[in-house]
């Protein structure tokens, strides 16, 4: 989240990137909020010095003076638990309304909402051009035995499906190709749990404890946990209220997961095979760095998606997603999308990969620190967090299966998949 005198600070800048976000906010209320906190905590250090006033004076005071300076110590110490209270009590709620208040948005960001307001900054590959009409990833799934739709929903409902065959062998091929390339970069390899606490989805920027009709994650019952909508929860997760050393960052870690989402809200968009799924498997990029490195990490990280996608001879573009479409603790994102032949009337694009600097927002949340080799006073700086899809692996698939389609109704394999599938092309079965 922002910090509070920040808010305060910088109260038009705030109140203006709220509107280029299209989102509610009182931020008015942060501020009675935190001057309301600020006399409380005023009150409760008085009052605890005149109780170290009155601990000193007890040490030279007479027999009878003693008994007096008991009572009024009795009294102020319960003053001190009432105003302690009362503090931790407006901490809560100044916290949860700063939690409302997204992050600043990158100067270069462009300001609108929807998809005519996204800003396309590059497109790469070739549209395929096709002497037959093309099929979508369903009809070939279907020919190709790859999936069963009917049996996922048959089993766990709508939205769910099985990979078969071929598909199976694709989503495993993906997932080394891209642990393969990151770990060649550095990246620490981590298969990370796919259920956290409450408050690390809060932190992170997930909100779990909204209506059913808006959550967008999973709750357990009966506990305080919720399954993953992604591994960026996990990874950042991983080092919440730990202090790094300036020297070890920044830190960059590719997560495998599998990714759980409700899709609330989402009825009648993309509805249609695998694009839009409860349950799927992803790996995940995540970066803790210093603040005069992030812009940098996050462009590193764009260059990474961009690096596996050409690797897979898919057709895609780069989007600078605008500030309506932005995340709450999203500075900047990229969006990588796909040509999808099958996709609409006549092809479209996909998203298929997205990367976020979300500067201090999450570290704030979740108290991830950092020692400057030169310590300027203050406070421990918080670290900036970035985030990446390697590889969604349903939607690869998707671009993959509809891109190599060929007349025959055959599918080729991208060559840099093929000593995992076994095959360069998938056929018909027999």
């Amino acid at each position: 989240m922002l910090d509070a005198a920040f808010v305060r600070d910088h109260l038009d800048a705030v109140k203006a990137n709220i509107a280029n976000r299209g989102v509610t906010a009182d931020v008015d209320a942060v501020l009675r909020l935190d001057d309301e906190r600020k006399r409380l905590q005023r009150q409760a250090d008085e009052t605890k010095a005149k109780q170290n006033q009155i601990t000193d004076a007890f040490k030279k005071a007479t027999p009878e003076e003693r008994a007096k300076l008991k009572e009024e110590s009795g009294k102020l110490k319960e003053q001190v638990a009432g105003l302690d209270a009362l503090l931790k009590e407006a901490e809560l709620e100044l916290r949860k309304a700063l939690s409302v208040i997204p992050n600043m948005t990158h100067p270069k960001a462009p300001v609108g909402a929807g998809d005519t307001a996204n800003v396309t900054v590059a497109e790469f590959g070739t549209k395929p051009a096709f002497d037959f009409k093309p099929k979508d990833h369903v009809e070939l799934c279907q020919l190709l035995d790859l999936a069963d739709f009917e049996a996922g929903t048959k089993v766990a409902g709508q939205k769910f499906y099985f990979l078969k065959n071929e598909a199976v062998l694709l989503e495993l091929a993906l997932i080394q190709y891209a642990m393969t390339k990151l770990v060649a970069k550095g990246f620490t390899p981590v298969i990370t749990p796919d259920l956290a606490k409450v408050e690390i989805l809060e932190g992170i920027g997930f909100q779990p404890r909204d209506t059913a009709e808006t959550r967008q994650v999973y709750t357990v019952a009966d506990s305080d946990l919720c399954l993953i909508a992604t591994a960026e929860i996990t990874l950042g997760g991983m080092h919440a209220d730990q202090v790094f050393a300036e020297d070890d960052l920044p830190k960059r870690y590719v997560g495998l997961s599998h990714c759980f989402r409700t899709e609330a809200g989402a009825a009648g968009r993309d509805t249609r095979g695998i694009y839009r799924v409860h349950q799927f498997t992803k790996v995940e990029m995540f970066a803790f760095c210093t603040p005069e490195h992030s812009d940098a990490i996050h462009e590193e990280i764009r260059e990474i998606e961009q690096d596996i996608f050409l690797g897979l001879g898919i057709p895609f573009r780069v989007i600078d997603t605008c500030t309506g479409d932005l995340g709450g603790p999203a500075y900047r994102k990229y969006d990588l999308e796909a040509w999808m032949p099958g996709r609409g009337n006549g092809g479209d694009w996909g998203e298929i990969t997205s990367t976020s600097n979300c500067t201090d927002y999450q570290a704030r949340r979740l108290g991830i620190r950092y020692r400057p080799k030169e310590k300027k006073g203050g406070g421990l700086p918080f670290a900036h967090t970035l985030n990446g899809t390697a590889v969604a692996c349903t939607r690869a698939i998707i671009a993959i299966l509809e891109n190599g389609q060929q007349a025959d109704g055959s599918v080729l394999v991208p060559e840099v998949l093929r000593p995992w599938v076994g095959k360069d092309r998938i056929t018909a079965k027999r």
